[in-house]
Parts: C-alpha cells; sequence; structure tokens
C-alpha cells in the first residue's frame, strides 16, 4: 500500500479556512519584518527576536518555540544549512551569504507556517537562481492544489522545476498537512510520481516547502540534533507557503 494512502488528511471547513488566514496573516507579517531586517552583520538571533515580537504583538504565539524541544521562535539557516537551524547571538550573517528564514504563527488555536530564503547584500548569479528557482518550484505546487489532482502531482511539479534546473531536491525533508498541529497528515515529498496519491479535495490545508541545493540531494544532521545541512557543504534555499484546497483554486494563507 502506497504511504500516502495510510495518511488520514484533515478536511477544513470555510469558516475555519478563514480563521487559518487569520494566523497565516501574522505569520507572514513576522516573516516580512524578519527579512527587512537582514543585512551583514545582524545576528541570528536579532532576527528571531524581531520576528518573535510581531507574533506577540498580534496576539498570537510563536509555534515553533518549544516544539519537540526545539530552542528558538523561528528557523535560521545559513548557506548550506537547510533547514531547523537555531538562531544564535553568535552568529552573524556575513554579506554573500543565503539566508533561510522559516516562521510559524499560532492564532486562537490555528497555525500559519512559511519561509523564505533571501540574499545577504550581493550574492553570485549561483545563488540568486538556487532562490528564483525554489520559488518556481513552489508556486508550481501550489498551482496543484485544485479539487480533483492527487497529491503525486504536488510533489512531482515542485521537483520537476528542481531536476530541470540542475539542481539538488532535498527529498528526506517534506511538506505536511497544517491546522490545529504544525505537522499533521500528508506528508508532501519534494519530488514524487503525478497521478499518485490521495485525490485532492476541497478544505485540505497544505504547507509546501520545496528545499533545493547548488550541489548533492544528500543531506545530514548537525550534532545539535535539529540542523540539517547538505552532506556536500552547498548552499541551499527553502521557500514555503500554507495553502489551502478550495473549489475556486489555491488559496494562499500566509500573505499579509
Amino acid at each position: 500500500m502506497s504511504r500516502f494512502l495510510r495518511q488520514k488528511i484533515i478536511i477544513k471547513t470555510p469558516a475555519e479556512i478563514e480563521q487559518m488566514r487569520e494566523a497565516g496573516a501574522i505569520a507572514a507579517r513576522a516573516l516580512r519584518l524578519a527579512r527587512e531586517a537582514v543585512e551583514p552583520g545582524i545576528s541570528t538571533q536579532e532576527i528571531n527576536d524581531i520576528a518573535e515580537a510581531a507574533i506577540r504583538e498580534a496576539g498570537a504565539e510563536p509555534t515553533f518555540l518549544g516544539y519537540s524541544g526545539f530552542p528558538a521562535s523561528i528557523c535560521a539557516c545559513i548557506n548550506s544549512e537547510v533547514v531547523h537551524g537555531i538562531p544564535s547571538k553568535g552568529v552573524k550573517l556575513c554579506f554573500g551569504d543565503v539566508f533561510t528564514i522559516d516562521v510559524g504563527a499560532t492564532y486562537q488555536g490555528w497555525i500559519g507556517d512559511n519561509a523564505d530564503t533571501v540574499a545577504v547584500g550581493d550574492i553570485d548569479e549561483k545563488s540568486q537562481r538556487l532562490i528564483d528557482v525554489t520559488r518556481e518550484a513552489l508556486h508550481a505546487g501550489i498551482e496543484q492544489c485544485v479539487p480533483g489532482k492527487r497529491l503525486g502531482d504536488v510533489s512531482h511539479a515542485i521537483g520537476k522545476v528542481g531536476r530541470a534546473a540542475g539542481l539538488g531536491v532535498v527529498w528526506q525533508m517534506v511538506g505536511h498537512g497544517v491546522g490545529v498541529s504544525l505537522h499533521e497528515d500528508p506528508s508532501i515529498p519534494n519530488e514524487g510520481k503525478a497521478g499518485k496519491g490521495p485525490v485532492l479535495k476541497a478544505g485540505m490545508v497544505f504547507a509546501l516547502e520545496p528545499m533545493f541545493t547548488l550541489g548533492t540531494d544528500d543531506v545530514v544532521m548537525r550534532g545539535d540534533n535539529w540542523t540539517i545541512v547538505t552532506k556536500d557543504g552547498s548552499r541551499a534555499a527553502q521557500i514555503e507557503h500554507t495553502v489551502a484546497v478550495t473549489e475556486e483554486g489555491p488559496l494562499i494563507l500566509t500573505q499579509e
């Protein structure tokens, strides 16, 4: 049996999706403010504090803080770090870095989850292309989030963009359902077979998060038991939106 078919996907009502839009807007604003603060010399802890303040000022809670013991409010990843990087006062951004910020906000019990990879000052052409292609892949996946499509269509669309660009596709880390829990069914790999998996229905809500690299697909975990990095040290990008499947088409919930 396919691993997709063993998963129980929670259907949200239109009213619940509207509540998720509020959480998503808070997460999106926090991400924007964090992104706007990015500059050479700023610490990843300072970026964390900016995002956390924005979340709390909106009456929400930082979803990641304390989640399975995670010690911060955002995930902060530099260059070869793919996901789950821990912010630190001692880690400062440098000119030419690529920096990924992942932010979650919980508002009235509902979660918005989004991420972006940005340049710190000017970056080389290959790194900028990595970011651009990752964003393109996210939107290719979003376009498949319509009733009647299959979950494999989403994964296939994401992976196809990355492979066509000659990038590594981090298949070990996945997107996921999201709602009252940060990680709900289904798991959504960043590569897959079109036409496979469960049929998408209105009310399904996914966090899509393509993760691509300039080198290998392979990743390893650092000794902190959180940070995932590329095995070959190549740069990585992760860009994410929370998206609802609706009768009218895909609805991005993480936007202001």
